[in-house]
């Protein structure tokens, strides 16, 4: 079967909002889902996450791959995608970007992952599909969480699935939630149900 690797949010870690529901169900379909926990979650580092990421990104044939994203951990997984030589290595599966922002949203700790623009042209040609998750109603994509959707599926040719509700699915490490949209979205980047 496939192999998810999720890059998680700030102040998260494994055990935090929805990666469970995501390891556990997709487990039950067969899939290896990995979720490792990105060094100092409470103020990370672009180089740190890119390097730790990488090594569990590149575990398994791309093509057999696909990269979950939660938060600033989707802009983590689209700089490490910028990098990425998909001559070398072949496209990966797809990406699922969560709650993604597609630009600068005020927190002091993350700037250096916005230092930056994004080259989109590169990160469009390392995976076969790009799906964007965000809720109408996030009080962190500011100043319009359709704007963040709007720059990921235009610059991505990505699809979008905007819920009414859900706010940035898990606004703290505590908030264990089930997100069946994430699992959906995974399964059909792997043309599975």
């Amino acid at each position: 079967m496939s192999t998810i690797v999720v890059s998680h949010a700030y102040n998260t870690d494994e055990r935090s909002v929805w990666y469970p529901y995501l390891r556990d169900q997709l487990q039950l379909r067969g899939h290896t889902v990995d979720v490792p926990n990105l060094p100092d979650a409470h103020a990370p580092g672009l180089e740190q996450w890119q390097t730790a990421f990488a090594e569990r990104a590149l575990a398994a044939p791309a093509e057999e791959t696909v990269l979950v994203g939660h938060s600033i951990g989707a802009v983590n997984i689209l700089r490490f995608l910028e990098r990425y030589d998909p001559d070398r290595g072949g496209a990966f599966a797809g990406a699922v970007l969560v709650a993604a922002p597609a630009y600068e949203v005020g927190y002091e700790a993350l700037v250096e992952f916005f230092a930056k623009p994004f080259d989109w042209g590169a990160i469009r040609r390392t995976a076969q599909r790009f799906h964007v998750l965000a809720a109408a109603d996030d009080p962190v994509l500011i100043p319009d969480p359709f704007g963040h959707v709007a720059a990921l599926v235009t610059n991505l040719r990505a699809t979008a699935t905007i819920t009414p509700t859900g706010g940035h699915f898990g606004a703290t490490p505590d908030d264990h939630i089930d997100l069946p949209e994430a699992v959906r979205l995974v399964l059909d980047t792997l043309g599975t149900r």
